[in-house]
């Protein structure tokens, strides 16, 4: 929290809006809490999302506000900030309903709220802040890469491992998605794991060089489609 009022703090010092996905705390319980049923808006993502909890992706879910919540209402009166809190919940799979004889009777939900100024509609708003977490997740994502050498006391050295790790993302990306529909949607540690860090061993004979595999790989199909793709023999003239 004293992080989140900072950033607030300097937003509104220069002017800018400000997004922010909060913790669950008893405030924003009692909050959401208050919020009427009819309230709830249904929201479609053209592209599925990951669930920040427990990773499945997600394409539904239902939105609603609270449009004038005072954060920090702990601190001074000149600290506190009264915006939106804007607050998406979709259905926890790992919990079943609680149902009756004439069907469900009291659905479970997890809350995923964020605290915001901008003015956009309610659901244009959840939207915005969704392609920003996508947009996090890939710099997370690139920690594991490049990025983890960021930043350097030296702007060329910055600017060499930025393009190195452009480079290394998207030929990753590439390289996934024409392995397998997993790999597609996996992380660049795995990818390195599974489609780089081969354990493979080379061998040369008769001015050939073959690459012996290790069997039952849990991998190699993947690997193999991968290989057999990128380097598929010239078509006959």
């Amino acid at each position: 929290q004293f992080y989140n009022a900072g950033v607030i703090a300097a937003c509104r010092r220069s002017g800018a809006r400000f997004s922010l996905t909060t913790g669950m705390n008893p405030s924003i319980k009692r909050a959401i809490h208050s919020i009427p049923d009819t309230a709830w808006q249904q929201i479609t993502y053209p592209t599925a999302v990951p669930d920040p909890e427990t990773g499945e992706l997600i394409s539904d879910a239902e939105v609603a506000e609270i449009p004038a919540y005072t954060a920090f209402a702990s601190r001074k009166k000149g600290e506190r900030v009264t915006a939106r809190l804007i607050v998406r919940r979709v259905r926890d799979l790992a919990k079943p309903a609680v149902v009756g004889e004439q069907g469900e009777l009291f659905p479970v939900w997890r809350h995923h709220p964020f605290f915001t100024d901008t003015p956009a509609p309610t659901l244009e708003a959840e939207r915005e802040h969704r392609h920003h977490a996508v947009v996090e997740q890939v710099i997370a994502d690139s920690k594991a890469s490049a990025l983890a050498h960021l930043p350097s006391g030296h702007f060329h050295a910055n600017a060499a491992w930025l393009i190195q790790w452009a480079m290394a993302y998207n030929l990753l990306r590439a390289a996934g998605a024409l392995a397998s529909a997993f790999h597609a949607k996996a992380t660049t540690a795995t990818l390195r794991a599974h489609l780089v860090q081969v354990p493979a061993r080379i061998a040369r004979s008769a001015r050939r060089v073959t690459l012996h595999l290790p069997r039952n790989w849990r991998w190699q199909k993947a690997w193999t489609h991968l290989f057999d793709t990128v380097h598929r023999p010239p078509e006959p003239a």
